[in-house]
Parts: structure tokens; C-alpha cells; sequence
């Protein structure tokens, strides 16, 4: 045996074809031996929820061990998870390759496809993760959308509570008519070809919240490539499946995984990178459908090509070096490290990409903004999600200064809520942008 976290931190591919993944004994008998080790080591307790709970129903058992838990009493514990992964990538010293072989978030995640598999997930649950057909029917009619739910709608937002689930005050992204797939092709930037970086080509993988909630952040993106030289083109062909994910629904990862794979394989063969611009959906790309499809070489082949936006932008300052017309940010700002970004294990890029912009100060925030996906916006968990996003929320009115972002938008919007809880009268909330590539293309004088 060899002292923990000595070595850095592999995974195993997910086992989900296997029919033993799924059977009730054996989840039981691993739930076991890793609430175990958790027991005796305790060092995520204040990671996220799960812990806390864990660590209660053990101690608060008739015999204070596992014993006497009951494997029902599991059940809080797996639903507190947001699959954040920062357990196996920052604290545990138990992940592999320890012998102890620990991967508690993947356990969680094995917990919720059991569940999954029996029809244990509500019908309002997996209503909401079909991001793409909500994306669609909702661009349709974006003004009536937006206002039923828009959080100051005491009309509908208690009906949404009731029949879906969503708390009443979660702020919730809003819907765009028109799509940043289809805006994309009507007035395309033109490419700088003195840039130094010129001759690089990129695919923008759009996403469901780029593409159907919030397409300035693709639009800055491209802004900010054509800058530098690198010419773009813009796809969607399916959502990257981590709402699915997050209710246990592998197979339904696993087919849009062969999709979108299959649609931008022929991209990559022509010589063009791949970009995801958020962090949850380029740790798909890049981690979690290569653990999810091991054998496939298409879904390896993405895995190898994509970057996350900063990541990019931060390849081509060290690379071939950035265009010039970079000014300061003024007031400075405080960047959220989303957790999804820490997971891709590529360094802080959101910060080291800001920090590329002269004379301006950049605070980080390495603590878990609460939101995780839908988790935090349901009935149950958004009271819980502010309370652990409340760290990262004090930190960023404490820091002062006049900008926060986070790598993840709607993680940002949940720290702007957090923030407006905790400021007092004579605080002032420091402004919020939706993506650090938006501030970086304001240092370059692009609007979008």
C-alpha cells in the first residue's frame, strides 16, 4: 500500500453495459465499502452536502458504523451529489490508483442509472433534461418563455414549483429567438489574416445553453478568434448529455456521444480544432464519454481535439501569440473557477486567459458555486445550493472588485444570487458577466 494522493488520479471506464453495474446487492455492498473509507477519513466534509449527510446518518446510526444503516437511508446522500468532481480531483486520497480504488462521484452516478433503470426518476425530472427539444420549443416563443419564468413571476412560477419541481426564486437562463447556430451563418466576423495565430481553424460546438439561452457568448467567441487569425464554423448537432447524466440516463449519453461524434469527426479529419464553450459540456467531450464508450475511436478522436475556450485562447497566446488591441478591464475582476473546468485537470485557463489583459487586476474563486446543473434550481436542493455556494459568494463581494464572472454561466447566476442575499445596504454587487471570453472581448473593443 502506498500513501494516498502521491500519484495523479486515474479513472476506469464506467461499466454501464455490464448487468452487475445495476444490481441492487452489489451497489449496496460498494455503497458500503466506500461510506466506509468516508467515515474514517472525512476530509470532504465541507466539499458539498453529501458528506455532511453521509457523515450524519452513520454517526446518528444506532451503533455510530455502517451496521446499523439502513441502505435506504443512502438515498439523500446520492441526491446531494451534483457530480461536481472535485471530491476525486482535489481532496480524496483514495482514488485510484490507491488500492482502495475510490471513485465516489461515479458511485453516485451508479446509484442514480439503478434507480434509472427501475423508473425511480420523475417524469418532470427528465422532461427537463431534454434540453435540446426545450431549447427548440422555447426559441419559438421566446417573450412568452422568458416571462413565465423569470423568477419575479408569481403567477407561473408557483405552478412550475408545483408541477416541475423548480424553486420559485431559482433564477433560471432565459431563451433567445434566434439561435446562435442560425445567427452565426447571417453576418460571420471577418478573419485577421496578419494575426499571428492566422491559419488555425475551429469548430464552435454550440451547446444547448450557446445555442438556444445565451448565443452572446458564442458570438464573442468568434469575435475574439476571428481576432487572432483562427477561422470558424459553427455546429449542434445534439446536447453533450450531461443533464442525462445527471439523472443516470447513460445509454441516452451514450447515443448523443455517437452522434455528435460522428458529425464532427469529418470537421477534425479537415484540420480544425474543436471548441466547446462550457466547462460541463468540454468535460464530456473530453473525459466522460471516452469512460462512457472506451472502444469507440470517434468519441477518442473528439476527446483529443477539443478545448475548452480559455484553454484555446490561452494555447495561442503561448503558441504563436495574440493579436494586438488587448486593453484594460477597469475595476478589475473576480473569476469563478467552475468546478467542471477544474475537473478537465488543464490548470485555472479562465484566469490565466484574464490575465493576459494589461493592467488589470484578477481575483480567483476556487470554491463550488452551490448551482451544479439543474440541481441547484429544484425545490428540494436550491436552499442547500446557496448554502454551499455562500463561501464563493462572500468572496467575490469581498474581493471588490468591479467584475465577476464564472467559467459557467449559470453557475454565475446563481453566485449573483447568492451576493444579493449577502450584500447589505451599503454594499454595492460588483457586475456580472455570463463568460470570461465576453470580458476578454470587451478588452478588445468588440460589442456583440
Amino acid at each position: 500500500m502506498t500513501e494516498g494522493s502521491l500519484e495523479a488520479p486515474t479513472r476506469h471506464p464506467i461499466a454501464w453495459q455490464d448487468p452487475g453495474f445495476y444490481d441492487r446487492d452489489k451497489l449496496d455492498a460498494e455503497m458500503r465499502r466506500v461510506s466506509d473509507i468516508c467515515h474514517g477519513c472525512r476530509r470532504c466534509f465541507n466539499l458539498c452536502d453529501s458528506f455532511p449527510r453521509l457523515f450524519d446518518l452513520i454517526d446518528e446510526s444506532e451503533t455510530g458504523e455502517l451496521d446499523s444503516v439502513d441502505s435506504a437511508d443512502f438515498k439523500p446522500v446520492v441526491d446531494a451529489c451534483t457530480l461536481c468532481d472535485m471530491c476525486f480531483m482535489t481532496k480524496c486520497p483514495y482514488v485510484p490508483p490507491h488500492e482502495f480504488n475510490l471513485d465516489f462521484p461515479h458511485l453516485m452516478l451508479r446509484y442514480r442509472a439503478a434507480e434509472n433503470r427501475e423508473g425511480e426518476i420523475g417524469f418532470a425530472e427528465k422532461q427537463l433534461t431534454r434540453t435540446d427539444r426545450n431549447g427548440k420549443l422555447a426559441a419559438m416563443a421566446a417573450p412568452v418563455a422568458n416571462w413565465a419564468t423569470d423568477e419575479r413571476n408569481a403567477l407561473t412560477r408557483p405552478i412550475m414549483e408545483s408541477v416541475a419541481g423548480v424553486h420559485r426564486h431559482a433564477a433560471l437562463p432565459k431563451f433567445t429567438g434566434k439561435t446562435f447556430v442560425k445567427s452565426s451563418s447571417a453576418n460571420p466576423p471577418v478573419v485577421n489574416k496578419d494575426a499571428p495565430a492566422s491559419g488555425r481553424k475551429a469548430v464552435l460546438y454550440a451547446t444547448c445553453y450557446g445555442n438556444y439561452n445565451n448565443p452572446e457568448i458564442g458570438h464573442a467567441t468568434r469575435a475574439v478568434l476571428a481576432k487572432n487569425g483562427v477561422e470558424t464554423e459553427v455546429v449542434h448537432p445534439a446536447c453533450c448529455g450531461m443533464p442525462q447524466l445527471e439523472q443516470g440516463d447513460i445509454a441516452a449519453v451514450a447515443e448523443s456521444a455517437r452522434k455528435v461524434a460522428a458529425e464532427l469527426g469529418p470537421w477534425i479529419d479537415k484540420g480544425y480544432d474543436i471548441i466547446a464553450m462550457m466547462p460541463s459540456c468540454a468535460l464530456m467531450l473530453k473525459f466522460e464519454w471516452p469512460l462512457i464508450l472506451p472502444d469507440d475511436p470517434a468519441v477518442a478522436k473528439l476527446s483529443q481535439a477539443t478545448r475548452d475556450i480559455a484553454q484555446y485562447v490561452v494555447e495561442i497566446a503561448k503558441g504563436e501569440g495574440l493579436a494586438e488591441g488587448l486593453a484594460a478591464l477597469d475595476g478589475g475582476v473576480t473569476v469563478h473557477l467552475a468546478c467542471h473546468a477544474r475537473a478537465q485537470n488543464m490548470g485555472a485557463k479562465a484566469a490565466e486567459m484574464l490575465r493576459l489583459l494589461p493592467d488589470t487586476p484578477v481575483g480567483v474563486i476556487e470554491r463550488c458555486s452551490g448551482h451544479g446543473g439543474s440541481w441547484g434550481v429544484m425545490k428540494d436542493n436550491f436552499e442547500v445550493a446557496l448554502k454551499v455556494g455562500r463561501p464563493a459568494a462572500r468572496q467575490a463581494l469581498k474581493n471588490t472588485r468591479k467584475h465577476v464572472v464564472s467559467e459557467c454561466p449559470l453557475a454565475g447566476m446563481h453566485l449573483a444570487q447568492g451576493m444579493e442575499r449577502l450584500a447589505d445596504a451599503d454594499t454595492t454587487p460588483p457586475e456580472t458577466a455570463s463568460h470570461p471570453i465576453i470580458l476578454f472581448a470587451r478588452a478588445y473593443g468588440i460589442t456583440v
